[in-house]
């Protein structure tokens, strides 16, 4: 069981009504303690699978007023240890609709956690900026030098999860600025790589014998279930909050060496090789966002409130039809080119 503790900072007129309600959650514990005369702190031990459920109600609560203040803890450790069967007592009503929700929904972090996550994710920084170059020359490198593990190594700091993880996610919620902005920074963190190559290509010949090389060189209906399977592990990974570090190089293999090879190519004005590299990266941009986009519908979810809730059902299915319609048509660009 993982469990999380939320601090609730509430005014002492809401204490009573606010207790009252968590009481209706299934919390493990609660405590209470008196901050001053008009402020109180409750605080819940919950299993997370039912942390979202509270933050939708504190966050109905806070949207009334500014006064109603919400923080949320990952708890690595209780003491004595809480077992399954300790959880609340539950009608048998209760229980199956609980178990029908379980087996439709995934396991994972609470929408707001995610949205926290998902914010800094998308955003341009100065550490996102140095790790992309630094992988970008670590990856041209490898591929020059037709070393799969300074490739490889590339992969490990190279910072693409994030942005294309928060695109798929910000379709699902309808949250068109945050979409905006994750577009934004995935557009940069492909363009930075492919600019540092166009220097490369520029300044060095085309590594024609690089392994490395030719595999980006030929694309195949297999880069699409490869790119695919990596964008469902980076949701997956996302989703549970688990580390993203290893499963982050999944997707980078599927995008950053595909834009270093189309640099070279352009820096080396060898046009014949541009067109490959570039349906290459195209097709696994588009099978990452397919699969992250299911991935998060699958999970459930979702917003809280109805105007939020009708941008995001029409978000999440014309983001789906969209990006299928697109993987579907090169996915038969590259069947028709292994016919010729």
């Amino acid at each position: 069981m993982e469990l999380q503790l939320v601090e609730v900072y509430i005014p002492t007129q809401k204490f009573e009504y606010t207790s009252e309600k968590l009481e209706e959650f299934d919390i493990l514990k609660k405590w209470s303690t008196s901050i001053s005369e008009e402020e109180m702190l409750i605080k819940v031990l919950i299993d997370k699978r039912y942390t979202e459920e509270v933050l939708n109600f504190l966050e109905k609560q806070a949207g009334e007023s500014d006064d109603t203040r919400a923080l949320l803890y990952n708890i690595s450790t209780y003491i004595p240890r809480i077992e399954e069967d300790e959880e609340p007592v539950q009608n048998d009503s209760t229980k199956e609709e609980d178990e029908e929700d379980n087996q439709a929904e995934i396991i994972r972090a609470s929408r707001q956690e995610l949205y926290s996550v998902v914010g800094n994710s998308s955003k341009v920084t100065i550490n996102f900026t140095w790790m992309l170059v630094l992988s970008s020359i670590v990856a041209t490198a490898g591929i020059v030098k037709d070393s799969a593990a300074i490739v490889i190594g590339a992969m490990v700091i190279a910072p693409l999860i994030g942005p294309f993880t928060a695109i798929a996610f910000s379709s699902i919620l309808g949250d068109f600025k945050l979409m905006k902005r994750s577009s934004l920074t995935a557009f940069y963190g492909l363009s930075l790589p492919i600019f540092i190559a166009i220097i490369f290509g520029f300044v060095f010949p085309l590594p024609y014998n690089s392994h490395e090389f030719a595999a980006r060189t030929n694309v195949e209906l297999m880069d699409i279930i490869v790119a695919i399977a990596a964008g469902a592990a980076g949701a997956l990974s996302f989703i549970k909050r688990v580390s993203e570090a290893l499963v982050g190089v999944m997707v980078s293999v599927a995008l950053l060496p595909p834009a270093v090879v189309l640099g070279m190519t352009i820096g080396d004005r060898a046009w014949n090789f541009v067109g490959t590299p570039s349906l290459l990266l195209l097709v696994n941009v588009m099978a990452i966002l397919l699969s992250a986009i299911i991935v998060f519908w699958v999970s459930g979810i979702k917003p809280t409130k109805w105007n939020e809730i009708q941008a995001a059902n029409t978000s999440k299915v014309y983001s789906l039809i969209f990006v299928s319609v697109v993987t579907i048509a090169l996915a038969v660009i590259i069947f028709i080119l292994q016919l010729k």
